[in-house]
């Protein structure tokens, strides 16, 4: 089973976000830590649109586990990803990995967690995508590596 990714992108801010972005061959894997507060939300925005065609649709995995803080930030970026699929009307996914309880309580207060996938892990899910993919005839080769770094030190 191929896992191997193809881009990985790291940034971290003055605030304590940081985001790791890893390119698989049929979805992308954003996972955030440590605050993602107003001032994070600009760099986790950019950092979604910045993915976006890294996969078809695109399918996008966030893993949210590691956030010691956030605010509405999460939901807007999140409602932004949603619309912009909507929009494109080109198969897009959102895959949330493991949300705490109250990030899916105001998912269901905004209506938007009909909108989202849930898991219970990143690899799984990876897999899962990879597995179902190759199941249908999609090509198994991963483009070459590329890795980009972002900010500072990781």
């Amino acid at each position: 089973m191929i896992t191997a990714y193809s881009g990985k992108f790291h940034s971290v801010g003055t605030n304590g976000l940081r985001i790791e972005t890893i390119r698989h061959l049929r979805c992308t894997v954003i996972r955030a830590s440590g605050e993602l507060d107003h001032a994070g939300r600009v760099r986790f925005s950019a950092c979604v649109m910045a993915v976006w065609d890294w996969s078809e649709g695109p399918v996008l995995v966030f893993d949210l586990t590691d956030l010691a803080f956030y605010d509405s930030s999460v939901i807007g970026v999140l409602a932004m990803a949603m619309q912009r699929m909507e929009e494109e009307d080109s198969g897009g996914r959102i895959i949330l990995v493991r949300p705490t309880g109250h990030l899916l309580s105001v998912l269901r207060l905004t209506d938007l967690l009909s909108h989202v996938e849930l898991r219970d892990s990143v690899e799984e899910t990876v897999a899962e995508l990879t597995t179902r993919s190759s199941a249908h005839g999609a090509s198994a080769l991963a483009p070459p590596p590329v890795v980009l770094r972002l900010g500072g030190p990781r």
